[in-house]
């Protein structure tokens, strides 16, 4: 069964007190949390405290071992998993590592349509290039269709695969720490990407894991802090991402600030 269109009653993603044992380990402790229409939520913690194993969750990758999760409304098992895996766009740093160098900048968002990293395991029709290329003019990159993905700077390799994300129109962007393999201008410019995309596509939902306070766009919403699978604090940012919270999630007596820019900043207390 293909889910339902989404109302203004149903979250995008719902998790129902879910739950991740690996070898009667608990990595994710039970959550309940809604990630609704035009929320961008950021995912905080410490290496691992868990924020991988959530976002494979919420991208139907990982199934949990306990708890119900809902996916437009609809719960996990009454839906086909592999159209809504289409729908919900994961990201992480090494996709980049993992589509071949020669690989088009046409072809790599093209792959998206099958979740794959090569055009030859499927048939792609007219439609699917006019979506790519569609993709990538929305990022403004269309210049780089046909040269290799391998050629492509950092930053247009960033609009690429984020391109490559909303091929299949997705109901949300899941991006797992995707600035780690990036030097700091790479960083600088990812925020900035990210923060644009809220900004031309406001009702698209977003999570983004990462653990450097830094690399927060001004345009998110809400926050989500882990610390050993267990949720320290989940919210709107402004209650959330407090020097209090933080420095329970990281165990060491951290101030969070904002700077002129707007950005955020956390540093510790001497």
């Amino acid at each position: 069964m293909l889910m339902p269109s989404l109302t203004h009653q149903s979250a995008v993603i719902e998790l129902r007190d879910v739950a991740v044992v690996f070898d009667n380990h608990t990595v994710l402790k039970p959550l309940s949390v809604r990630f609704e229409c035009g929320q961008r939520w950021i995912v905080m913690g410490p290496n691992g405290c868990g924020k991988t194993t959530l976002l494979r969750v919420l991208s139907l990758y990982l199934h949990p071992s306990r708890g119900d999760i809902a996916v437009a409304g609809q719960s996990l098992g009454t839906f086909d998993v592999r159209t809504a895996r289409a729908r919900l766009a994961y990201m992480s740093a090494s996709l980049t590592n993992d589509l071949r160098p020669a690989l088009s900048a046409h072809d790599v968002v093209m792959t998206a349509r099958y979740g794959a990293l090569e055009t030859w395991w499927h048939d792609y029709t007219d439609a699917d290039s006019t979506q790519a290329d569609s993709c990538l003019e929305r990022l403004g990159v269309l210049g780089t269709a046909q040269r290799s993905f391998g050629s492509l700077s950092s930053g247009e390799q960033q609009r690429v695969l984020i391109a490559r994300a909303l091929m299949n129109n997705p109901l949300a962007l899941l991006l797992d720490e995707p600035s780690a393999q990036l030097d700091l201008g790479g960083r600088h410019y990812l925020v900035s990407l990210l923060d644009e995309c809220a900004s031309t596509m406001p009702d698209l939902v977003s999570v983004l894991a990462t653990h450097h306070v830094e690399e927060i766009p001004t345009s998110t919403t809400h926050a989500l802090l882990l610390r050993d699978g267990e949720v320290i604090g989940a919210g709107p940012i402004d209650e959330t991402l407090t020097s209090s919270a933080l420095s329970t999630c990281f165990e060491m007596q951290l101030v969070v600030q904002t700077r002129p820019n707007g950005r955020l900043t956390a540093h510790a207390l001497d």
